[in-house]
């Protein structure tokens, strides 16, 4: 594998493109000061994957690109390069050629390409450790780099040897899979962390489980229960049903015959109650002579007042007449009489006519006002008028006086009348009272047997409304069953024993009513319902925490291989370095004698002593435990022994001594996994005419092992190239290159 060409196209100070061939061992490149040759060495750098600017020589990433000049403007795009033979597939890839690019833009971002297929750094760096390559190390070496070799401290030397000897892909794989650990572990606590989570999820969800299975195990004796219990039940009530109705049959009857002999003693009693209009009638007339009795008497006892009105007005009309005849007195007119004597009459018919006491006592209060205005009317006209028509009008009045008791022994008479009738009536009624008694006596005995047959239907109808009721709580009773234990629970129910008779006392089904309430609680208390979802539930919580257990199992078995791995790579990445420490040395004593003309020059592995952690204010409490100790990691030192000279440490090598001491070394350091290139920038600058020769036997036996690119201003370097490239910058700030073969340049020299 070789280097093939270089690129370069708005990159620092080369605005153009520019291609740079390497076709020798080793080739030249040469220009003064501020020409930009270092600029080629940067490019190797960056092409190549280095992420410090700084070392670039730049701030930001725009500073790598051309700014422009007074003649060309400023590039958006810095880009190279850089071509690999790769016919003996040194690289992983099935390409002869391998071209790598990269592309910085003034926004700072970056592209990489292989092959002009877009890549990411890593994808270059892993690609480039497979040839011993990178950004920086062995294989790029400026003057900075071959002191900072030597001025480094022991973690820094060894990181560079360890760059060199190519160790990068197994420390990049050891720190992939530190990485890959650590995430693992974090992973592994995630796990963990939910599981723990999940765990009291899990815990309560399993107890509701068992009691979900204790609940199906209550439902299994539920159902032989329920099944006992409803059978019994349902034998019970039909024999319940099928004695209610014999029960009822016999009274129903009874009261069947009752009510046809009923409406036969009704039928008596009706006509028996055909007398109580004589009765009623007996009732008119008892009310009739009370009333005519009355009516008598009332008027017996006016009449009697009547007769001594008119006895004491012979009287008092005798004693007028008297006087009349003496003093001449005036007499009542005739008419006057007359008209007393109608008014009466007018009375006593209206008085015959009324029947009802109350009107002939109205009538009969009249005749007597009537008569006492008369009499007052008489004794006044005796004062004045005596006339001899008076004493015939007395005697008219004796006649209708005569008349009047005339009219009251016709009331006797009605009376008699009246009774006779009551008593024909009376006796009557007496002869139909016993067939009448009868009936009512039949009737009462009749309904009194009614009532009690009721009395017993009434029973029958509560005994019947309970059994309805212990119907339709056995009814309940069934659909309460289905909800709890399933459908199933009704088989056989109904092909309990049919003839009703149930040989067990009713205690003891109570008593499995009792259990089976007890066992409802037990059931409610274990909470049956939704069962299925907590099943559900738990068994997803359950392959949950099946499947984090196993993923906690492959998170611990990938940490093991991981560490496993670290740890092989590390014994491999430790087992490699002491082994390149070793040919190193090798190599560096030859280069350190070839150098020297003699002396001894080696690295040796050093392990710094421990140091402790203390802070400030741990020193100022006593009570402090001992403080831990720092991890120090193992370190390169660098002893070397000058011919004739007694300096043993670096500090005492001279500035030209220290120059090819770290020549020596980085030689020796590329020689033991040879890079396909190196690119020298100006390593030679400190070296006098001698050593410079010393210096130009070097890189000839280097470049039997790598290709060769020397930045150098140094004659002897430059004699030593096969070909030359000579770069100059005009007045527009543009690099520019120009090439020669070096026997071409010595031609021309002469």
């Amino acid at each position: 594998m070789y280097l093939k060409s270089l690129e370069l196209s708005g990159f620092k100070s080369f605005a153009k493109k520019t291609v740079l061939d390497f076709n020798s061992r080793i080739t030249g490149i040469v220009g003064p000061n501020g020409s930009g040759k270092s600029n080629v060495a940067e490019a190797f750098q960056f092409v190549l994957g280095e992420q410090s600017i700084k070392s670039l020589r730049g701030k930001r990433g725009e500073d790598l690109i051309f700014n422009g000049s007074k003649t060309i403007g400023r590039q958006n795009r810095g880009a190279v390069k850089v071509t690999l033979d790769n016919s003996k597939r040194l690289l992983n890839l099935d390409f002869d050629e391998v071209v790598f690019e990269r592309v910085v833009h003034r926004d700072n971002n970056n592209e990489y390409l292989i092959n002009g297929s877009a890549v990411r750094l890593k994808d270059v760096i892993e690609l480039l450790a497979q040839a011993h390559m990178g950004p920086t190390g062995h294989h790029i070496i400026s003057q900075g780099e071959a002191d900072r070799i030597l001025n480094a401290n022991l973690k820094e030397r060894r990181l560079m040897v360890e760059d060199a000897l190519g160790l990068k892909s197994y420390q990049y794989k050891r720190a992939e899979s530190e990485r890959k650990l650590e995430r693992t572990r974090e992973n592994m606590s995630q796990v963990e962390s939910l599981r723990r989570e999940l765990a009291p999820h899990v815990k309560f969800l399993r107890k509701q489980v068992e009691k979900i299975e204790k609940a199906k195990e209550l439902q299994k004796e539920l159902v032989v229960l329920y099944r006992e219990y409803l059978s019994y039940e349902h034998t019970y009530l039909d024999g319940e049903w099928q004695a209610l109705h014999r029960d009822e049959k016999i009274p129903k009857e009874k009261l069947q015959i009752l009510e046809k002999e009923l409406t036969r003693a009704k039928a008596v009693l009706e006509k028996s109650l055909g007398h109580d209009n004589k009765s009623a009638h007996v009732l008119e007339c008892e009310q009739t002579l009370r009333d005519l009795r009355t009516q008598k008497d009332e008027l017996v006892r006016d009449a009697g007042r009547l007769e001594g009105a008119l006895l004491s007005e012979q009287r008092r009309l005798k004693k007028q007449y008297d006087l009349a005849k003496v003093q001449e007195s005036r007499t009542v007119p005739l008419k006057d009489v007359r008209n007393l004597t109608s008014e009466v009459e007018d009375k006593i018919s209206r008085a015959e006519r009324a029947g009802e006491l109350s009107l002939m006592k109205a009538i009969l209060s009249e005749l007597k006002t009537l008569l006492v205005s008369f009499v007052k009317r008489f004794e006044s006209l005796a004062d004045l008028d005596t006339s001899a028509d008076a004493e015939a009008e007395i005697t008219r009045l004796k006649s209708e006086r005569e008349v009047l008791q005339e009219r009251i022994e016709g009331l006797m008479h009605k009376q008699s009348i009246a009774e006779a009738q009551y008593e024909k009536l009376r006796v009557d009624i007496e002869k139909e009272k016993d067939g009448g008694h009868d009936a009512e006596r039949e009737i009462f005995k009749i309904v009194a047997e009614q009532n009690e047959l009721r009395g017993e239907i009434n029973l029958l109808k509560s005994r019947e409304e309970r059994l309805r009721m212990e119907q339709e709580e056995y009814a309940r009773e069934l659909k309460e069953a289905e909800v709890l234990v399933g459908p199933d629970v009704l088989k056989n129910v109904n092909n309990a024993d049919e003839s009703g008779e149930v040989s067990e006392q009713r205690s003891v089904q109570h008593e499995r009513r009792r259990h089976l309430e007890k066992m409802k609680i037990r059931l409610e208390e274990l909470g049956g319902g939704g069962s299925e979802e907590v099943l559900k539930e738990y068994q997803d919580a359950a392959d949950r925490d099946t499947f984090l257990e196993r993923e906690v199992g492959d998170l611990e078995q990938s940490a093991a291989s991981l560490e496993q791995l670290i740890k092989e790579l590390t014994e491999r990445l430790d087992f490699e370095f002491r082994e390149g420490v070793r040919k190193i040395n090798t190599q560096f004593e030859e280069f350190f004698k070839l150098m020297f003309g003699g002396g001894h020059a080696s690295l040796s592995v050093v392990r710094p002593e421990k140091r402790k952690r203390v802070d400030a204010e741990e020193l100022l409490d006593e009570g402090t435990e001992a403080p831990a100790e720092e991890e120090v990691q193992e370190g390169i030192d660098i002893s070397v022994n000058l011919p004739h000279k007694k300096a043993h440490s670096l500090e005492m090598l001279s500035g030209g001594e220290r120059a090819l001491t770290s020549i020596a070394l980085l030689f020796a350091i590329s020689q033991v996994n040879p890079p396909p290139f190196i690119v020298l920038d100006e390593t030679d600058a400190a070296l006098d005419e001698a050593n410079s020769r010393k210096y130009g036997d070097m890189i000839e036996n280097l470049s039997k092992y790598s290709q060769l690119v020397l930045i150098t201003h140094n004659r002897e370097t430059m004699s030593r190239a096969g070909v030359l490239y000579g770069v100059t910058m005009g007045q527009d700030g543009v690099s520019k290159l120009l090439s020669i073969q070096f026997e071409e340049a010595v031609k021309v020299a002469k």
